[in-house]
C-alpha cells in the first residue's frame, strides 16, 4: 500500500519536472483571469442595479456566455487537431478576450453587455481547448494530474487577485464600475504578450505516422472519454454560475463594493487545493477525489441556500472553492488520459461543448427558480443534483479512474 509513496520519496528525481510551457500557460491564465474576475465580480451588480436586468436575464446571459464559449471550444478543438497550430489558436483566443475588455466600460445597455460577454466567451472558447491540448502534449503521463492542477492553481491566483483589485479600484474610483472595467483591460493585454513571447508550441504538435486527424474519428470518441463527459455534464448541471453566489452576497449583508471579496475567498480555497489534489490523483486515481469534491458542493449549496449572515455566506463560498479545487483539474486530466494524442483537441472540444449546453440549461433554470421560488431554491436543487453526481461516479468508478 505504501509503494507509490516510497518510490516517490526514495528517488525524487525519478518524477519529471513540470514543463516550462505549463508554467508559462499558467501565468497567461493567471493574467487573463485577473482581468476576467475584475469584470465578473462586478458585472451581476452592474446588470441588476445599473442596467435594471432581472435575475432570470442574468442567469440566461451567464448561461449563454458559457454555451457560446463551449461551442467555440468544440470547433477550436477540431481545428487544433486538424491544423496542428495550437499556439496560433490560443493567441487568437486570448487576443479576442483582451479586445472584449474595451467594450464593457462603454456598454450602456444589456444588449451591449451581451455582445461584450459573447465576444469574451468566444475568445475563451478558442483558447481553452488548444491550451489544454498543449499541456497534454508536453506533459509526461505520470505527472499529468499535477500539470493540469498547477495550471488551474495559477489560474485561480488570478481569481484571487482580480476581485481584490476590483475592490481596491471600486474604493479608489468611488464605486465607478465602468472605470474599473477600463483597469481590467491591462492584465488582459499583458496575458497576450506573455503567450506570444514566452510559450513555445510543442514539438509533438505534428501528427505521428498513422495518426493523422480524421473528422470521422473526432466524432467517434472512445467509451472512457464519453464516461468522463457524462459525469462532467451532471456535475456542471449541479454547479451553476458563480453569478448567483455573488447575488446571494447582497442578501447576506455585503455592500456592493465588498461583494468581490466573496470571489477572493472562493478562489483562495480553489487555488490552494487544485495542485495538491492533482498530484494526489496521479497516485490514487480520480474517482474518490471527485466524490469528495461533490460532497463539498452539497455542503456549499445547503449553506448558501440559508445564508443570512456574512459569516455563513463566507463559509459557503469556501466550500464552493474547495469543490472547484477537487474537480476542475481532475476532469481535464481524465480527458487527457482517455484520449489518443491526435484527438486530444477534439476530446476537449466535445467535453466543453456538452458541458456548455448543460450550463446554459442549468443557469437559466437557476435564474427562473430564484425569480419565482426565492433565492434558496436553485441552491437546494443544486445540492440534490450534486448527490446524484456522487452516485453516478460511484457506479462508473472503474471507467473514471485515471492513473
Amino acid at each position: 500500500m505504501t509503494l507509490p509513496h516510497a518510490a516517490e520519496t526514495a528517488t525524487p528525481s525519478s518524477r519529471p519536472a513540470i514543463p516550462v510551457t505549463v508554467w508559462m500557460l499558467g501565468i497567461v491564465s493567471l493574467l487573463m483571469d485577473v482581468s476576467s474576475e475584475m469584470v465578473n465580480a462586478l458585472l451581476p451588480l452592474y446588470l441588476a442595479s445599473g442596467l435594471g436586468a432581472s435575475v432570470l436575464a442574468i442567469g440566461f446571459i451567464e448561461g449563454l456566455s458559457v454555451a457560446v464559449a463551449t461551442a467555440t471550444k468544440y470547433l477550436s478543438g477540431l481545428l487544433s487537431d486538424y491544423s496542428h497550430r495550437a499556439k496560433t489558436l490560443a493567441v487568437l483566443g486570448y487576443g479576442i478576450g483582451a479586445l472584449s475588455r474595451l467594450i464593457f466600460p462603454l456598454a450602456v445597455s444589456v444588449d451591449q453587455i451581451v455582445l461584450a460577454k459573447a465576444m469574451d466567451r468566444v475568445g475563451k472558447g478558442i483558447r481553452g481547448t488548444p491550451r489544454d491540448a498543449i499541456i497534454a502534449a508536453v506533459t509526461p503521463p505520470e505527472i499529468r494530474g499535477a500539470s493540469f492542477g498547477l495550471r488551474k492553481s495559477l489560474d485561480t491566483v488570478g481569481g484571487f487577485v482580480g476581485p481584490l483589485l476590483a475592490i481596491g479600484a471600486m474604493l479608489l474610483l468611488a464605486g465607478d464600475i465602468p472605470a474599473v472595467f477600463w483597469v481590467a483591460a491591462l492584465p488582459a493585454a499583458l496575458s497576450v504578450l506573455v503567450l506570444v513571447v514566452a510559450v513555445r508550441a510543442p514539438e509533438s504538435d505534428a501528427p505521428a505516422a498513422g495518426s493523422a486527424f480524421r473528422l470521422a474519428d473526432s466524432l467517434r470518441l472512445n467509451r472512457a472519454v464519453w464516461s468522463v463527459i457524462g459525469i462532467a455534464a451532471v456535475i456542471m448541471l449541479a454547479r451553476f454560475s458563480e453569478a448567483f453566489v455573488l447575488l446571494k452576497a447582497l442578501e447576506a449583508g455585503f455592500v456592493p463594493a465588498w461583494v468581490p471579496l466573496s470571489l477572493v475567498v472562493m478562489h483562495a480555497a480553489y487555488g490552494l487545493t487544485a495542485y495538491p489534489v492533482g498530484r494526489l490523483s496521479d497516485r490514487i486515481g480520480t474517482s474518490g477525489l471527485l466524490i469528495a469534491g461533490l460532497a463539498f458542493l452539497v455542503a456549499a449549496h445547503l449553506v448558501l441556500a440559508f445564508a443570512t449572515t456574512v459569516w455563513a455566506y463566507v463559509a459557503g463560498t469556501i466550500l464552493w472553492g474547495l469543490h472547484m479545487g477537487f474537480s476542475q483539474g481532475l476532469l481535464g486530466a481524465m480527458i487527457a488520459a482517455a484520449t489518443p494524442n491526435h484527438l486530444k483537441g477534439s476530446a476537449f472540444g466535445t467535453f466543453n461543448l456538452v458541458t456548455g449546453v448543460v450550463v446554459l440549461i442549468g443557469n437559466t433554470a437557476a435564474g427562473f427558480l430564484w425569480q419565482t421560488q426565492g433565492s434558496a431554491a436553485p441552491f437546494l436543487l443544486g445540492a440534490l443534483l450534486s448527490v446524484a453526481s456522487m452516485a453516478l461516479i460511484a457506479i462508473a468508478r472503474p471507467a473514471t479512474t485515471a492513473r
